[in-house]
């Protein structure tokens, strides 16, 4: 399978790219090139990877260090397992899928740090892969204030070091922050993490109007810095899934038992008069699919939802009505499912949404989570400008313009 790293660039060569070393900029011909990715991969019940999206993203990166000769290390987390050795997390399915990609064998190392692995990576060749064991194995990967000599050991088995993980880029984990101290002007971004920054700073900087924001997903928590910084930046909002009940509620609407956030109710009052004070509009749902865990029924979100009922997706003239206002959007940043999208009887919202999104002439941006689960099992992955491989880090980029791994990279 053959990616090309020049085509996947083309678009973005003339873009300022904050000003970060890249892949390209590095001369990695015979050295060890350690390489963050994100291999965190679903797999199915048979421990079998169900969707390889997030490999097949990294493959430019990869197959550029292999060509230019490389002796390449990769290293990603799978999964919780919170400092201890699971086997069902190890990184073994994902070294098999990547061969297979390559059409290459990829070596594998049983642990990420110790005598052996470095014995590994020394024995490397030109144009050979090494797959690490889970970084997550280790506490020191999630918590390196609590120990450092995991950064330390890591970064000892490369000369070179790139980030390739966008989607951790949010963490200030020691393989995506502290690690790049050990390596003093080699620092750079993969092709992805460019492209990540490229399509998301369009988003920040300069997006193209009128410039629309679809947000959805169970809960505000601390997504009401991103609705703040969006409300500087957007046209109009469209709120779905859980948090819209914490909003319903802010406008005096009965939300019966549905899911929300009360701790944030009055932020959520206060982003809704900011928003009328600049005359920005935000849609939240018309109809709501409702359910008593025994019936499920359709209502009109102007009679409320009814006690002991809760909302688990939006209704067909939510969908109709945002549809109508969406395609005029000459930009469109979506992040989040509309509805409880993990059971099936209430993604319909979502994949609706998804559906109607990808005939639409915007550029649309999406950032990570369900929302690509939607698009990817409907096949519509080419209908869209871009899907972002993260969607935590995707928000913090958005509310923050950076990210701790980004920043901690080596400046041009």
């Amino acid at each position: 399978m053959e990616i090309s790293f020049h085509k996947l660039l083309t678009p973005f060569q003339n873009y300022k790219l904050m000003g970060k070393l890249s892949l390209q900029d590095l001369d990695i011909h015979g050295k060890k090139v350690l390489m963050r990715v994100d291999f965190n991969v679903p797999l199915d019940e048979q421990g079998t990877i169900s969707d390889d999206t997030r490999i097949v993203l990294a493959l430019p990166s990869i197959q550029y260090i292999v060509a230019q000769g490389g002796r390449l290390i990769l290293m990603s987390h799978f999964g919780r397992p919170k400092g201890q050795v699971h086997p069902e997390l190890s990184l073994k399915p994902c070294r098999k899928h990547l061969s297979i990609l390559l059409e290459q064998e990829v070596k594998f190392s049983s642990d990420c740090i110790g005598g052996k692995t470095r014995e590994l990576a020394e024995s490397l060749m030109p144009g050979e892969v090494l797959l690490l064991e889970n970084l997550r194995f280790h506490k020191g990967e999630e918590q390196p204030e609590k120990d450092p000599s995991f950064a330390k050991a890591l970064a000892s088995l490369g000369e070179i070091y790139v980030d390739d993980a966008f989607g951790a880029a949010h963490r200030s984990h020691a393989s995506t922050v502290m690690i790049t101290d050990y390596f003093p002007e080699k620092c750079g971004m993969g092709f992805l993490m460019e492209k990540e920054i490229s399509y998301l700073s369009k988003v920040v900087l300069q997006p193209k109007r009128p410039f629309y924001a679809l947000i959805g997903g169970a809960k505000i928590g601390s997504k009401i810095g991103v609705f703040n910084t969006l409300r500087q930046k957007v046209d109009a909002i469209f709120i779905g899934g859980g948090m819209a009940f914490t909003f319903l509620k802010a406008k005096g609407t009965p939300i019966g038992d549905s899911i929300c956030d009360d701790e944030k109710l009055e932020e959520a009052k206060q982003f809704l008069k900011n928003c009328e004070k600049q005359t920005i509009q935000v849609h939240l749902p018309i109809d709501i699919v409702v359910t008593n865990e025994t019936k499920t029924q359709l209502i009109d979100v102007k009679e409320g939802i009814p006690e002991k009922w809760k909302g688990m997706d939006v209704g067909p003239q939510t969908i109709e009505t945002w549809s109508d206002a969406l395609k005029k959007g000459a930009t469109i940043f979506w992040n989040g499912p509309v509805g409880v999208f993990e059971k099936p009887v209430f993604a319909h919202g979502t994949n609706r949404l998804a559906q109607q999104l990808s005939t639409m002439p915007g550029e649309i941006i999406v950032g990570g989570g369900d929302s690509i689960a939607a698009i990817n099992q409907l096949h519509l992955q080419k209908s869209f400008a871009h899907l972002s491989s993260g969607g935590g880090a995707s928000l913090e980029f958005i509310e923050n313009g950076s990210l701790p791994g980004i920043e901690a990279l080596t400046n041009k």
